[in-house]
C-alpha cells in the first residue's frame, strides 16, 4: 500500500514538470495570449491614423487650409419647384439698358413676336417715350414733372452720341436710360438706324405698348393721363406718309428703289412718329426696303422723312393716320422748322397752337390734334414751367 501511494504522488509530479516544461498549464495562458492581442489592436489604431492623416492632405490638397472655407461648386440642377416661375424670364424688362449686342443682334432678339394674341399674364400696357438727342435734355425738368405719379405706364429710352455720359441723378426718371448708341448723321440712314435702335431696345420690355420718338426739343401739350387714353384708344398709329408731288416729294425718288419701291408707294412725312407694338415690330424686322433706302436715298433725298412712311404705307396702310401727334411750324420757310423761344411763349400763344387744328381720329372730326411739340429752346424752360399747370394740366 504505501508503495502505491508514493507511486501515484510520483506521477503527479511528473505529470506536472512535464506539463510546465511544456509550456501549456492552464495557469500560465493569459500571459503569454495577452502580447499578441496588444500587437493587434495597435496595427488597427495605426491603420485607422494613417487613414485620417491620408484623407486630410487629400482634403487640404484640393480645398485648401482647413482655416478657409471651401468654395462650393453651384449646382447645374434646379429644383422643379422653380419651373412655374419660369415666365418671369421673358415678361420681365431688363434690369441695365447697356448690353453688348450690336445692331443685327439687337434687331433679330427684338424682332421676336408672339403668335398668340391673348397675354397669359396681367400685362399693364406702357407707353416707350424715345428721346432722339445729341446730348443733355435741357428740358428735362418739364418732362419729370410730366411723368410723376406714373411710374408703371411709361418706359424712358435716350440715344445720345455715343461718347456723352449722362448726369442725372439717382432720383431722376431719365437716370441711367440712355441705350448704347452710334453717331446719327440728319439726313442720312444712321438717322433710321438710330430710330431702329430706340425700337429694338424698346421692344425688349414686353409691357412697352406704343413707342414715340421724341427729340429734346419737344414738350408735351397734355398731361399724362390725356396722352395715355389718347393713345390707348386709337385705333391707328401717328404715322405721317403722304404722296407729294412736288420737287421735295416724287423728285426725291430713284427709279433704282424699283421693284420694291415704285413711284406710286413713294411716301413723304414727318420724322416723328408714333406706333404700337405690331408696327414698332415691322419697323426694326425689316430686311427688303432697308437696303434699298440705304443705297439709293441719299441727299438731298432724306431718308429719314420717306424710309418708314413707304415702309408702312406699303406693309400696314390700314393701320397708320397718315398723320403725326406731334407739332412743327415749318411756317417760316427753310430747311428746319421753327424754334420757339422764351420771348415766344406769352400772351395766345398756345391758345392759337391748340384752337387752330382739326384733324381726324378714329374716323371722326377731333379738335385735338397733336399731343407734342417742337422746337422749343432751353432758355423756353423757365416760362413753361411757369404755365405748365394752366396750360398743359400738370
Amino acid at each position: 500500500m504505501p508503495t502505491r501511494v508514493v507511486g501515484v504522488e510520483e506521477g503527479k509530479a511528473s505529470a506536472t514538470g512535464a506539463a510546465i516544461a511544456n509550456g501549456s498549464t492552464r495557469t500560465n495562458s493569459p500571459v503569454k495570449a495577452f502580447p499578441f492581442r496588444f500587437l493587434q489592436l495597435f496595427f488597427l489604431f495605426l491603420l485607422v491614423f494613417l487613414g485620417i492623416s491620408l484623407a486630410s492632405l487629400h482634403t487640404v490638397k484640393y480645398f485648401g487650409s482647413p482655416n478657409v472655407a471651401p468654395q462650393v461648386a453651384r449646382s447645374i440642377i434646379r429644383p422643379c419647384l422653380e419651373e412655374p416661375t419660369s415666365l418671369e424670364r421673358w415678361i420681365r424688362p431688363p434690369s441695365s439698358l447697356l448690353h453688348t449686342m450690336n445692331d443685327a443682334q439687337l434687331l433679330w432678339r427684338a424682332s421676336f413676336a408672339p403668335r398668340v394674341k391673348k397675354y397669359p399674364f396681367k400685362r399693364v400696357r406702357k407707353i416707350a417715350f424715345m428721346f432722339l438727342t445729341k446730348g443733355p435734355l435741357p428740358l428735362s425738368p418739364l418732362w419729370e414733372r410730366f411723368f410723376k405719379g406714373h411710374q408703371k405706364l411709361y418706359s424712358i429710352y435716350i440715344h445720345s452720341l455715343p461718347f456723352y455720359v449722362a448726369d442725372f441723378p439717382p432720383s431722376s426718371v431719365f437716370y441711367r436710360r440712355q441705350i448704347p448708341s452710334k453717331i446719327a448723321e440728319w439726313g442720312r440712314m444712321s438717322m433710321c438706324d438710330a430710330e431702329r435702335r430706340l425700337l429694338a431696345n424698346a421692344l425688349l420690355d414686353v409691357g412697352n405698348e406704343w413707342f414715340i420718338l421724341l427729340s429734346e426739343s419737344c414738350i408735351p401739350l397734355h398731361n399724362f393721363s390725356v396722352i395715355y387714353h389718347y393713345l390707348s384708344r386709337s385705333r391707328f398709329s401717328f404715322v405721317s406718309a403722304f404722296d407729294e408731288p412736288g420737287i421735295i416729294g416724287r423728285g426725291r425718288y430713284n427709279e433704282s428703289l424699283a421693284p420694291e419701291v415704285n413711284l406710286t408707294n413713294w411716301r413723304k412725312g414727318s420724322q416723328w412718329f408714333e406706333v404700337n407694338r405690331e408696327l414698332a415690330v415691322k419697323m426694326v424686322e425689316d430686311t427688303v426696303y432697308y437696303p434699298k433706302f440705304k443705297k439709293f436715298c441719299k441727299p438731298p433725298c432724306y431718308v429719314d422723312e420717306h424710309y418708314f412712311q413707304t415702309l408702312l404705307s406699303i406693309k400696314t396702310p390700314h393701320l397708320i393716320a397718315n398723320r403725326s401727334v406731334t407739332f412743327v411750324d415749318w411756317s417760316r420757310g427753310g430747311a428746319h422748322p421753327a424754334m420757339f423761344g422764351d420771348a415766344d411763349i406769352q400772351g395766345d400763344f398756345f391758345r392759337k397752337l391748340f384752337e387752330s387744328r382739326t384733324c381726324v381720329y378714329n374716323n371722326q372730326p377731333s379738335a385735338l390734334c397733336f399731343l407734342f411739340a417742337r422746337k422749343f429752346t432751353p432758355n423756353a424752360l423757365g416760362r413753361l414751367l411757369n404755365v405748365s399747370s394752366e396750360i398743359f394740366g400738370f
